[in-house]
């Protein structure tokens, strides 16, 4: 059973003029291309295709929006840091994702995914850094954790909250065992319910 039944793709936008209207509470994805960011989507909305997943890391290229009920959406953003494509293209995703981040109103919660197994990246602690700036609800999965065992999954928790500090709430989380996929979802609904 769905636990956004009334989950349905609205719209991709190329640009930002392309997005949805300024309003309403939106929860947006992001995370290094190969972390497992669709999957957890998909398994946080228990919907096994909201999200369209790959094995080819980078293939979310645009900012897609899926709309909830009365102006609530869950918002995929491109992957950073791995895919494989022109300095061009990387540009237009920075401005893209700029755009989004920084100017949008209706974003209310932002969900940081990273794989357990790889720890803090460069770009991690970016966005970590950037979120730390701002007075924005931001919860960290760390993903594939399943791939861990106890020792190594408790190490990693520890060393991310530690740099995570007030900036967001940290996580395991594996979309294959359903670990903390319901901790997740209660994270998501109470920030889009405000």
């Amino acid at each position: 059973m769905p636990h956004f039944p009334e989950a349905q793709f609205l719209t991709s936008s190329w640009q930002p003029h392309q997005f949805p209207p300024d309003e309403g509470r939106e929860v947006a994805f992001v995370g290094r291309s190969n972390a497992g960011k669709s999957s957890a989507l998909n398994a946080i909305s228990g919907r096994r295709d909201l999200a369209r997943t790959s094995k080819t890391p980078g293939r979310t290229q645009l900012i897609n929006f899926f709309d909830l009920k009365s102006g609530q959406r869950l918002v995929d953003l491109p992957g950073y840091g791995y895919a494989k494509v022109p300095a061009e293209m990387q540009r237009h995703w920075q401005h893209l994702m700029t755009s989004y981040m920084e100017k949008r109103s209706a974003l209310v919660a932002l969900v940081i995914v990273m794989d357990a197994r790889r720890g803090l990246t460069e770009f991690d602690e970016q966005m970590l850094t950037w979120v730390g700036g701002r007075s924005l609800k931001t919860r960290v999965l760390l993903t594939k954790s399943d791939k861990l065992n106890r020792s190594e999954s408790t190490r990693v928790l520890r060393d991310v909250q530690a740099v995570a500090g007030e900036a967001a709430s940290v996580q395991l989380f594996s979309a294959v065992k359903k670990t903390g996929v319901e901790e997740a979802r209660g994270w998501i609904l109470a920030a889009l319910a405000g």
